[in-house]
């Protein structure tokens, strides 16, 4: 994480002196999982549009951006959601949660329980109970699991303090774990199973390690 961190910290700093190449860069470190956020609060198709005016108005605004990788991603989070928010309020419709998890699948998997977390998180059930969850749980579960933000940074996105949102995402996870340990229609044997197991065991543990971050 530290390499891929300095990597984007480096292709955003190239970006504010007009580099294009490295805001590509930027933009394909950054949309998936940003993408992922905007479906916990709009709809799809709606979110890729939300999205788009999201990822316009970071790029007009870059160079006044201040800070290294981590702060990007809350800056970029922040804009996100002001953006689903407003088209939330145009059309008069409730925040959505859930939607398709394709552009979380893809995401290259890593060494660290944050990382663990996506990819359990990427699964087809696990993307489906998110949308179950109570909506401030569902945010910060996918701002810190998904996204990538400690507490503070998703805090700041939301509005909240740090203690709030990480006992939101402690709860929302805790919440998904025991859903997961309910009993599935789906076959119990091969590589269904092995997922499963992997997705509980890995949202019991990143449960543990949110709530200390």
């Amino acid at each position: 994480m530290q390499g891929d961190d300095a990597e984007l910290t480096a292709a955003v700093r190239a970006a504010q002196e007009g580099d294009e190449g490295a805001f590509r860069t930027v933009y394909r470190a950054v949309h998936p999982r940003l993408l992922g956020y905007v479906r916990t609060l709009v709809a799809d198709p709606d979110a890729e549009d939300v999205a788009s005016e999201a990822w316009l108005q970071i790029a007009r605004d870059l160079s006044r951006f201040r800070g290294d990788a981590d702060r990007f991603r809350g800056w970029a989070a922040r804009i996100a959601r002001n953006r689903a928010l407003d088209h939330i309020r145009m059309r008069g419709r409730r925040p959505a949660v859930g939607g398709d998890e394709s552009e979380l699948a893809v995401l290259p998997g890593g060494a660290d329980t944050a990382d663990e977390a996506l990819e359990a998180l990427g699964t087809n059930r696990t993307m489906a109970l998110i949308s179950r969850l109570p909506h401030d749980q569902a945010e910060a579960v996918v701002l810190r699991v998904v996204v990538g933000l400690d507490a503070k940074s998703a805090a700041q996105v939301l509005g909240k303090r740090p203690g709030a949102v990480r006992t939101a995402a402690h709860r929302g996870l805790r919440k998904l774990a025991e859903w997961l340990d309910e009993p599935s229609e789906e076959p119990q044997e091969g590589r269904g199973a092995a997922q499963r197991d992997m997705a509980r065991g890995v949202t019991h543990k990143a449960s543990r390690t949110l709530r200390e971050t």
